[in-house]
């Protein structure tokens, strides 16, 4: 990942510029840990016999 580089040489002086740094980084974090949970799960159904059974689910609801 690409984040690696930018640790190579940061210096910060000001407290409150560290505490901004901080709290940047941890909103990052927190937006990442949103978007993986997001994230559908998709089954692929191979056999022939749950598909059958999809398929007539779906024409008997109409």
């Amino acid at each position: 990942m690409a984040t690696s580089s930018i640790f190579a040489h940061v210096e910060i002086n000001d407290v409150k510029k560290a505490e901004q740094f901080v709290m940047a980084l941890e909103e990052s974090e927190r937006a990442q840990e949103k978007k993986q949970r997001t994230a559908p799960v998709i089954s692929v159904m191979k056999d022939t016999n749950d598909i059958q059974r999809l398929l007539a689910k779906r024409v008997s609801t109409k």
